[in-house]
């Protein structure tokens, strides 16, 4: 396929989400199957096409004064992918599979895009209901920060420390242009230009043999802000497919417990062939049971309760655009409902002096530092464990890392702007 005929494409994908209100991914799916011709690096285009347009859709929307998905995917060439007008009109020209040729209109908005006098969420790329949720955690900042995570992810991966080091991992990628992330000492990070097809890292022998797992930076700092150590007894109350329980497996060196649960068993699904690469065998996997509570014998018993906590997800836009526009604000209240029965879960399992690390991928205040307040307000034998004391766990990059993210009073908040990650918010409790 031509580019003007992954764009034609592109425009269709996007036309076909703004009639069905669903997850990219399945429109493009669908379109692949209907276009079985495309070849892989076609697919590859269209969807990241798709996706840059999903990112910037307000501002591009509001550079166009328009909204259509022809105005939106313009407006993105504009200002996310840096085309002038004489590059976007090649693309448009009305030839075979091409758009239709530019008017005179559309010329005059690309040739002078101006967000000089957009609101906050335009600038920002983020829905207009939640401008307020983002004035209170980021003030003045919010559009720059909106901006920073409608931006492309890298590719994080995580040395697995019981299989390896971080240079074994780079030896064992020489074709992969692999780099250190700055915050994470078991951190690789591989950026990705826009159109390329995502590497085949499920294929890597490294991989294979259990040395490195995909996960962004900052759910890896996550897990180490949690202080797990060696011999502990842990719970992961949220565990899902597994992602922080291998990396506390790690931490703690194959020693101690970690008793893995979710309150979803086909999440937990995948988490037992994961576990068996990793070679993390400190890990008992508890499936829920809807006759009886697989914790129970575990209250009053546990140094370390981690708490990925079902939330919103505003902290992952980066690689997942398309969510923010179909996020409501029913989704968010309810996910607050969740947040709080989970943390009260997990106080009954705390032993004293024990910890729980609460940990979201949400920017949200309703659901980061008022959630803390609102469990130390319930459960007074709980206190918040100080952000300066929080980021002492990543060592000699405590201080710096402190800096960078976004400290309050009750924990320390990641964001792409701030450090580089998606959005994380990390919290300590202790029970005192």
């Amino acid at each position: 396929m031509t580019p003007a005929a992954r764009i034609s494409a592109a425009i269709d994908v996007l036309a076909d989400l703004a009639a069905i209100r669903r997850p990219a991914a399945e429109a493009l799916k669908d379109w692949g199957l209907k276009h079985r011709f495309a070849g892989s690096s076609d697919r590859a285009a269209i969807a990241g096409l798709v996706y840059d347009a999903l990112r910037r859709r307000a501002s591009a929307a509001f550079v166009m004064d328009a909204d259509a998905p022809r105005a939106v995917m313009l407006g993105m060439l504009r200002l996310e992918r840096g085309l002038d007008v004489v590059a976007i009109a090649r693309l448009f020209d009305g030839s075979r599979f091409a758009p239709t040729p530019l008017t005179e209109a559309e010329r005059a908005r690309l040739a002078s895009p101006d967000l000089s006098d957009a609101p906050a969420a335009i600038a920002g790329d983020y829905p207009d209901w939640l401008d307020d949720h983002f004035a209170r955690v980021f003030g003045e900042a919010r559009a720059q920060e909106g901006a920073a995570l409608a931006s492309r992810a890298p590719l994080d991966l995580r040395v697995n420390r019981l299989k390896g080091t971080r240079e074994d991992a780079i030896a064992a990628l020489p074709d992969l242009p692999v780099a250190p992330t700055p915050w994470s000492p078991d951190g690789l990070r591989l950026v990705q230009t826009a159109d390329a097809r995502s590497p085949a890292i499920h294929a890597e022998p490294a991989f294979i043999k259990g040395l490195i797992e995909i996960q962004d930076e900052g759910s890896q700092l996550a897990a180490l802000l949690s202080g797990a150590k060696p011999g502990a007894q842990v719970v992961d109350l949220c565990a899902g497919a597994g992602g922080k329980t291998l990396a506390l497996a790690a931490m703690m060196q194959n020693t101690g417990q970690i008793f893995a649960t979710d309150s979803d068993k086909r999440r937990l699904a995948p988490i037992h062939e994961r576990l068996e690469r990793a070679g993390a065998r400190n890990v008992q996997v508890r499936t829920p049971r809807r006759e009886s509570d697989v914790l129970s014998e575990l209250e009053g018993r546990i140094d370390l309760v981690l708490i990925d906590a079902p939330c919103t997800g505003t902290g992952s836009w980066r690689r997942n655009p398309d969510a923010k526009w179909r996020l409501r604000p029913g989704a968010l209240e309810l996910r607050v409902k969740d947040q709080r029965a989970v943390l009260d879960r997990a106080v009954a399992l705390v032993a004293p002096g024990g910890v729980i690390a609460y940990v979201t991928c949400s920017v949200l205040e309703e659901e980061n530092g008022a959630q803390v307040r609102d469990c130390v307000a319930r459960h007074p034998a709980f206190s918040v464990v100080p952000p300066q004391e929080v980021a002492g766990a990543l060592g000699e990059r405590a201080f710096m890392f402190a800096r960078s993210a976004l400290p309050t009073a009750e924990g320390l908040l990641m964001t792409p702007r701030r450090t580089g990650t998606d959005g994380f918010f990390v919290s300590l409790l202790r029970r005192t």
